[in-house]
């Protein structure tokens, strides 16, 4: 099966996930997330399959998510408002992402992603 890696060129968890998905043979597709943000429907699908709640998928170490105050924002937000928010710019969300057919990893935990993969 290949994967959809999701990523940023610059950030430098991004930089060790790919180097451990290569190091461990294990295909992908890259997407950069700045030029390729994703999809609210993207994001429908992915936030269940990954069994995180939503707040995981927030970049809540970036410029954008402080300067938007969404530590206080987002409980008062719905679910829907929250997808919808971070769809609007790919660097809101956290990244690494990487996608299967049943399978969505948000962030890079070796351990974790060594176990599912």
């Amino acid at each position: 099966m290949k994967f959809q890696f999701i990523c940023y060129s610059k950030c430098s968890t991004c930089t060790k996930a790919k180097k451990w998905l290569e190091a461990n043979h294990i295909e992908f597709e890259e997407r950069p997330i700045k030029d390729e943000n994703p999809t609210v429907d993207e994001l429908r699908e992915w936030i269940p399959k990954s069994g995180y709640p939503i707040k995981r998928f927030f970049n809540t170490s970036g410029k954008i998510y402080r300067d938007l105050n969404l530590k206080d924002r987002l409980p008062q937000m719905t679910g829907e408002e929250q997808v919808k928010l971070l769809a609007t710019d790919g660097m809101l969300v956290k990244r690494p992402i990487l996608v299967g057919d049943d399978i969505v990893l948000v962030g890079f935990k070796e351990e974790e992603w060594k176990q599912i993969l």
